[in-house]
């Protein structure tokens, strides 16, 4: 042995950490698949693999999240039992046009699936799922359809109730703990970037951070779904997160228009004393992680009054500091609610929430996006079987068959051909131990129980993986390439030139899949972001126009979502690319302030109605230009001279709060849109 100057050569060090609930959630998959087995042996199904893998697929660790989908997947497997039902009998003299009307039917699944975006979804996914992989692998011999589709379902259904029990049982991790930490972390995050922004450290780079915020309030919202499934007082606790919800997506456009005001007013050397000091008062408080909610109440206060002593002054200064005083006391009033409401997550009693928004948070669905998924699943399976046919492959229906599954697994996503690329070599590394498994360990293996036993090694590590989130990718094509290379039949077979021919068909499904995603659907992601903004464009120019229905109650949730689907798009953007050009949260503001100024209408005389009726003209046009060219045009300068107007009309009248609030609107649409214009003077525009 070589000795090192300080004494003996040291082995390298490893450590290994087994988290706890990862091994229960592992374990009670197993013990579902063992009971799945188990009955499928005593009930003869002709494919207890079939059951085995559907134990998996269900399988979620978390039980909030995993009942709803298991009400859907059920729901979703009868319908697409019935349409089969309905389609292979009546066309199977016509294998062409039996093909064409199961890809449209698993089209339109689709469609409706990535329109949701729900875990209702599940629904909707597993319709196009069963029916595919029912009826392709029995093209060729039709007859017994009926037979086969009801062992289909028996088989499905048998595994997806031994999985909800063991579930429920063993490991019933509830999605509250999750919301609780999910807010927790945007609270942090979001105080830390407003007490930055209010300073004087607000820069270009914290609007990347704010993006991926609203990326966070949408996801909140997708794991608040779960909650009727959680506990017996978790209608309580949906209504305060949609409430929580609501307020923390609140917080995005009213900390950014603050940061706008204050801004402004430092580059005209308009920051008086008193306003430092308030904003100095504000930031400790946002970043004492050891704050009182009772403190909140105060520092509110505080930046209403100042902002009532600045507005009566009428001068452009005073406006600015009243409006970022105003958004700066709303933005307290929400930071300090959503913390209320986090406190009381997960207790049981009523809610006090008058005054709150409670009704559910309006996610953005694209009708364009989702056709477009739809048709391009629905050609992938024409092609697939068209491969199939000209080719006479024996396995391709089983091709197909793969091919439908990998290609609904993915559809909602812009460009799945990178997860389909790593679903094919999480496949080909399973391979060796599935060969393993059948040639060498199951021949030696005698009996369920030793079955079991065997078994268990394995179902366990990919289990653990499967509970494992940044690994959990890998699990499926794992237990896939695994499960269905077994076989699981009631008499044990190791067939060589089987496992090969199922293996190819596997690989071949995957191979296809990937092909076929590379040609429809790759390079997506940045046209599927561009059409985002212009959608968001385009319902503010409608918003705007006062000849349209006027709806604000769902703008706001549905454009902060909008701009965390953008968020989440813009990390494959290039510097230089028009897309960072577009500045989401400005159109956020400008959006909730279109709002009050609508609202005003009713409230302000017919001349000065003319005035502000131009500035939202104005607007509807600018936005509906922005729509038709596609890109994020800078506003005209003629927008200037209507909106100096409509304020100039507003200070002339008497104040009530409709129009203090069109006013303050007009001042946030201003410093948006204009943010280098000449300071406002009063009655210069009339």
């Amino acid at each position: 042995m070589i000795l090192s100057p300080t004494g003996p050569a040291r082995l390298p060090y490893f450590s290994f950490h087994i988290d706890p609930q990862k091994l229960l959630f592992s374990l009670s998959s197993l013990i579902a698949a063992a009971m799945t087995l188990g009955i499928a042996f005593s009930a003869s199904l002709p494919r207890p693999w079939w059951a085995l893998l559907t134990v998996y697929v269900t399988a979620q660790p978390m039980a909030g999240a995993f009942r709803p989908k298991v009400l859907y997947r059920l729901g979703g497997i009868a319908t697409g039992a019935i349409v089969t039902l309905l389609l292979v009998p009546n066309l199977q003299n016509s294998p062409e046009l039996l093909v064409v009307c199961l890809a449209t039917w698993t089209g339109f699944c689709i469609y409706l699936a990535v329109l949701d975006r729900t875990p209702r979804a599940f629904l909707f996914q597993m319709a196009a799922f069963s029916a595919a992989v029912i009826s392709f692998p029995y093209l060729d011999d039709p007859a017994n359809i009926f037979d086969t589709t009801i062992a289909r379902v028996q088989e499905m259904t048998v595994a997806i109730l031994c999985v909800t029990a063991v579930h429920a049982v063993l490991q019933p991790w509830s999605a509250t703990p999750v919301i609780r930490d999910r807010a927790k972390s945007f609270l942090s995050h979001a105080r830390q970037w407003a007490a930055e922004a209010l300073g004087t450290q607000h820069t270009r780079l914290e609007d990347e951070h704010r993006r991926r915020l609203a990326a966070d309030v949408t996801e909140l919202g997708m794991i608040a779904i779960h909650l009727p499934f959680d506990q017996r007082w978790a209608p309580a606790t949906k209504r305060r997160v949609q409430a929580m919800q609501q307020l923390l997506a609140s917080t995005l456009p009213l900390a950014s228009a603050a940061a706008n005001r204050l801004d402004l007013l430092r580059e005209n050397g308009a920051l008086s004393a008193d306003l430092e000091e308030l904003l100095g008062d504000v930031s400790d408080w946002l970043q004492d992680d050891e704050s009182r909610l009772d403190q909140a109440r105060p520092l509110k206060h505080r930046c209403e009054a100042m902002a009532e002593v600045a507005e009566a002054r009428g001068d452009w200064e005073g406006l600015l500091t009243a409006s970022a005083c105003i958004r700066m006391a709303e933005f307290l009033s929400a930071i300090a609610g959503s913390r209320r409401l986090l406190g009381r997550l997960g207790s049981p009693g009523r809610p006090n929430l008058k005054a709150m928004p409670t009704e559910a948070f309006a996610l953005a669905r694209d009708h364009g996006l989702a056709m477009l998924a739809g048709i391009a699943t629905a050609t992938a399976i024409c092609l697939y079987c068209a491969i199939w046919i000209l080719l006479a492959w024996p396995n391709g229906s089983a091709t197909a068959a793969f091919a439908a599954l990998i290609t609904c697994s993915f559809a909602a996503q812009d460009d799945p051909a990178p997860v389909i690329g790593r679903y094919l070599m999480a496949t080909l590394k399973t391979f060796p131990v599935a060969a393993l498994y059948l040639f060498v360990i199951l021949p030696r293996v005698d009996g369920y129980e030793m079955l079991i036993i065997t078994l268990a090694p394995v179902l366990l590590w990919m289990g653990y993986i499967q509970a494992d989130p940044k690994r959990s990718p890998q699990a499926l094509p794992m237990f896939s390439c695994f499960i269905v290379a077994m076989g699981f039949l009631a008499r044990f077979q190791a067939d060589f030139a089987l496992f090969i021919n199922t293996g190819l068909a596997q690989l071949g499904g995957i191979v296809v899949t990937l092909a076929v995603t590379r040609m429809f659907r790759s390079a997506n992601v940045l046209w599927t972001a561009r059409r985002i903004l212009r959608a968001n464009w385009a319902e503010l120019a409608q918003l705007a126009d006062i000849r349209r229905p006027f709806a604000p109650e769902r703008w706001t949730a549905t454009a902060v979502d909008r701009l965390g689907q953008v968020a989440a798009r813009m990390a494959v953007a290039t510097p230089g690319d028009a897309l960072h050009a577009a500045d989401g949260l400005a159109d956020l503001r400008i959006g909730r302030n279109i709002i009050p100024i609508r609202r005003s209408l009713s409230h302000v005389p017919h001349d000065e109605r003319r005035a502000v009726g131009a500035v939202l003209s104005g607007l509807a046009a600018f936005y509906d230009a922005r729509w038709r060219r596609a890109h994020a045009d800078p506003p005209p300068i003629t927008l200037l001279e209507p909106i100096d107007h409509a304020l100039s009309a507003l200070l002339a009248l008497p104040m009530d709060e409709a129009r203090r609030r069109a006013l303050r609107a007009l001042v946030g649409m201003r410093c948006n849109l204009f943010p280098a214009a000449k300071p406002f003077e009063k009655g210069g525009a009339m």
